[in-house]
């Protein structure tokens, strides 16, 4: 199919995924599910984001392996190539290329009011902490100042300290990716972005990068839309109904994995953690039930009420029983579809991919090049 051939009149979408992790029964409901949907709709372009993996240390070879295991299960999941792009991010230079011209455009603070930065390198301070630093210049070595006058000063000290301590041991590409982010949408001329309620900001960070750019130099991006699914259930961990489910969770008991056999897939579920009580109610007081009950409701089509409604008088042993059977028959067909993928099919398809959205890639960049003066 020619490039010519996705070009429509449809809004057009940008998404991906990390091949990273084990992706898990939360990713696809959560998003790989939606995007199925929405390629019917809009003009589509889903990437693994493997650009984005390196930001935390990758087994070379791991690497590779889930690169390809990542877009298999996007053709599994009913992601057709001949509806939406997909593409391996590093195929295509464009996105660094334009990551670093958008850096001289972002701000320190822009990055540092990012909460997933701050989950993931455990670096955390806020507004006013951090102007405390930047103006009495950091941790002083010499303590012998010290005195009543000079409190303010040795607790910002201290502060300071312990913050570069944490900060020393963060790569600047986990503090930065935020940026990648933005470039992967905005190379696009992406419309519309669907992601979780957790990127939301970093989707906020493109719309402000766009806008900076088109003041500066002239109308360049378009400033993308946020898209957040509205319905449906968040899956959180079967060993801790408090976070959400997790493809880089230590513990192999806080997820199941799109790829896990019937025999882990009932394991998994027997050991999931449940409240006090032996009642099966779908109650915010019973957190853990209630996540289970979503579960049960997303892979088998029953409204949470009617789940509760058939598990009257019976206890968790029945639920989980069910539930594994309904998560192994649902998964069931979407694993044969997996497997019958070959890696050389995968592989034409994602070169194929990356030759149609370079070409959209070049002549963004190329313009945006012009803009800033560089000779094209």
């Amino acid at each position: 199919m020619d490039f010519m051939d996705f070009m429509t009149n449809k809004k057009r979408i940008f998404s991906g995924v990390q091949p990273s992790g084990n992706l898990h029964i939360g990713n696809y409901l959560g998003a790989i599910k939606n995007w199925v949907k929405l390629q019917e709709k809009y003009e589509s372009i889903f990437c693994v984001v493997d650009m984005h993996a390196i930001t935390v240390p990758q087994d070379p070879e791991m690497l590779r392996k889930k690169t390809i295991e990542i877009a298999k299960i996007y053709l599994a999941s009913g992601i057709d190539p001949k509806k939406s792009m997909i593409f391996v991010q590093s195929q295509v230079s464009e996105h660094a290329e334009l990551m670093w011209i958008l850096n001289t455009i972002a701000r320190m603070s822009d990055l540092f009011r990012m909460t997933q930065f701050k989950d993931k390198s455990g670096v955390s301070l806020d507004s006013e902490q951090m102007e405390n630093i930047l103006t009495l210049s950091g941790a002083s070595e010499d303590m012998s100042y010290v005195g009543t006058d000079n409190k303010d000063k040795i607790r910002v000290d201290i502060l300071a300290r312990r913050y570069f301590d944490s900060v020393n041991k963060v790569g600047v590409g986990l503090f930065d990716y935020p940026v990648l982010m933005a470039a992967d949408i905005l190379l696009y001329d992406t419309q519309v972005v669907p992601v979780g309620e957790d990127q939301k900001q970093h989707v906020e960070l493109a719309r402000d990068l766009a806008k900076r750019f088109n003041q500066k130099f002239g109308e360049t991006f378009v400033v993308p839309e946020v898209h957040i699914k509205k319905e449906g259930m968040r899956i959180m961990g079967l060993d801790d109904p408090t976070k959400k489910m997790s493809k880089s969770a230590s513990s192999e008991y806080n997820y199941i994995s799109l790829l896990d056999d019937e025999e882990t897939i009932r394991r998994k579920i027997k050991k999931a953690v449940t409240d006090s009580g032996s009642e099966i109610l779908y109650a915010d007081d019973k957190p853990a039930l209630k996540n289970l009950i979503n579960i049960f409701s997303a892979f088998s089509g029953k409204s949470p009420r009617e789940i509760e409604a058939s598990y009257a008088g019976k206890g968790y042993g029945d639920f989980k029983a069910d539930l594994a059977e309904a998560v192994i028959e649902y998964l069931k067909s979407f694993q044969d579809k997996y497997d019958s993928i070959s890696d050389q099919e995968v592989l034409e398809i994602l070169e194929d991919g990356a030759k149609k959205v370079k070409v959209l890639a070049k002549k963004k960049l190329d313009e945006v090049k012009e803009k800033i003066g560089f000779i094209v």
